[in-house]
C-alpha cells in the first residue's frame, strides 16, 4: 500500500534505535513488576507482623494468616501485573511510531464501563481485604453483619458465610458490612438483669445471687473458663411490680452463652434453697377489689 511506504521507509531507518527502545521497555517492565511483587511482599508481610503484635491476628493459627497474607498477596500482584503490562504495552506501541491515542480512549471507555458494572465487586473485595488484614472474625466465631447473626462457616475475599440458629446459611458479601459484631473474640460478659419483689429480703436475695456466682467460678467444669466471678453489681431499675438487679460476670467468649445459661440455673438453685423468690408477683387489680361488695 503506497501511503505506508513512507512509514516503512522510516522504521527501515530507525530500526536500530527502535530495537534499543522497546529492548528499554521491556526491561523496565520486567524490573516494574519485580519491584511490585517485592514491595506487595514486604508490606503485606508488615502489616501482618503488626496486626499479630497488636491487633487480632494474635488469635489466628500460622496456617490460617498464611492462607490469609496469600489470598491477598495474590490478588494484589495479579492487579498490579495486569497494569503494569498495559502500560508496557502502550509504550511499546508508541516505540512503533503508533498513534496510542485511540487505544486509551478506548482503555479509559472500557474502565469506565468496568467500573460501573462491578463498583460493587469492588467494593466487596476492597472491604475484604480489610476483614482479612485485620482478623475482625475467623471461621467458628459467632458475629452479627449486615443485620444477621450467626456462627462463621467460610471467609472469603468477596463474602462471609453465617449459619445462623435455626441453620439457615446467610451469605453476607463484604461491601454491606459497616459494622461487624464479634461475641466470641478473647473474653465476654455475663450480663443478666434478676427481677425482685419488692416485699423480698433484697440483702438474702443479693448474697444468694453472689454465691451462686462463686460456686459457679470454684467449678470444677467452669473455673478455667470463668476470668471474673459473677456478682450483683448494682439495683439496675424500679419498676412497678419489684425491682430488678444487675449482674456482671467476665468468662471466656465462646461459653458466653454457656455459662450465662448455667448462672440462671444456680440463681434459681440457690434462691429455691433459702426460700427466696425471685420475679415479680401480678400487681393486684386494685380497681376490682374496690367494686366487690362487703361482706
Amino acid at each position: 500500500m503506497p501511503e505506508l511506504q513512507p512509514l516503512v521507509d522510516e522504521l527501515v531507518q530507525v530500526w536500530p534505535v527502535i530495537v534499543l527502545q522497546l529492548l528499554i521497555v521491556v526491561v523496565a517492565t520486567w524490573i516494574a513488576l519485580r519491584f511490585t511483587r517485592i514491595t506487595v511482599h514486604a508490606a503485606l508481610g508488615r502489616l501482618f507482623e503488626r496486626e499479630a503484635a497488636e491487633g487480632n491476628a494474635q488469635d489466628l493459627t500460622a496456617v490460617e494468616v498464611e492462607r490469609r497474607r496469600g489470598t491477598l498477596e495474590s490478588l494484589l500482584n495479579q492487579s498490579l501485573r495486569v497494569i503494569i503490562l498495559i502500560i508496557g504495552f502502550l509504550m511499546a506501541l508508541n516505540v512503533l511510531r503508533l498513534d496510542i491515542g485511540p487505544a486509551i480512549a478506548g482503555l479509559g471507555l472500557l474502565g469506565l464501563a468496568i467500573s460501573l458494572g462491578t463498583q460493587g465487586l469492588v467494593r466487596d473485595y476492597v472491604a475484604g481485604a480489610y476483614v482479612l488484614i485485620e482478623n475482625q472474625y475467623a471461621r467458628g466465631d459467632i458475629v452479627q453483619l449486615a443485620g444477621v447473626t450467626g456462627t462463621v462457616e467460610d471467609v472469603s475475599l468477596r463474602r462471609t458465610s453465617l449459619r445462623d440458629l435455626d441453620g439457615t446459611l446467610h451469605t453476607v458479601p463484604h461491601g454491606l458490612i459497616q459494622v461487624s459484631s464479634n461475641m466470641t473474640r478473647r473474653w465476654a460478659r455475663i450480663n443478666l438483669d434478676v427481677p425482685v419483689p419488692y416485699d423480698e429480703d433484697r440483702a438474702r436475695v443479693v448474697a444468694a445471687i453472689d454465691r451462686a456466682g462463686q460456686q459457679l467460678a470454684q467449678d470444677a467444669a467452669w473455673k478455667r473458663l470463668v476470668l471474673k466471678a459473677p456478682r450483683v453489681l448494682r439495683v439496675e431499675q424500679l419498676a412497678e411490680t419489684g425491682l430488678t438487679v444487675k449482674v456482671l460476670g467476665t468468662v471466656a467468649a465462646t461459653h458466653r452463652f454457656e455459662a450465662a445459661g448455667e448462672l440462671r440455673g444456680r440463681i434459681l438453685g440457690e434462691c429455691r434453697r433459702e426460700g427466696l423468690v425471685i420475679g415479680w408477683r401480678p400487681v393486684p387489680d386494685r380497681l376490682a377489689e374496690e367494686e366487690q361488695p362487703d361482706e
